[in-house]
């Protein structure tokens, strides 16, 4: 999947998360899933694709990347259970 996304990922059901922005989604999460860089979901294991929403361009994928990242864990987790309620891991179903 190729574009621009904003991403979450998870340590585990209503684990550690984090938010991200990317170009090439699939390469991205791979970077995470096989801990290439160092870093917050190296270090804590978030490592599932569980949110993902493409966006127009850069520019407002990275508003959008600021602005769920200001979000409580509480909205965050609404917003993945509205979308992914199983929170299945979203990374096998990219092209």
């Amino acid at each position: 999947m190729e574009g621009y996304f904003v991403y979450i990922l998870a340590g585990g059901k209503k684990g550690e998360l984090y938010v991200g922005m990317a170009k090439n989604l699939k390469w991205r999460v791979s970077e995470h899933k096989n801990d290439l860089r160092n870093g917050f979901t190296k270090k804590n294991k978030v490592k599932k694709l569980v949110y993902c929403e493409q966006c127009d361009g850069k520019e407002s994928a990275v508003l959008r990347e600021k602005q769920l990242k200001k979000w409580n864990n509480s909205w965050k987790i609404r917003l993945i259970e509205k979308f992914n309620p199983e929170w299945k891991d979203l990374y096998f179903d990219l092209n």
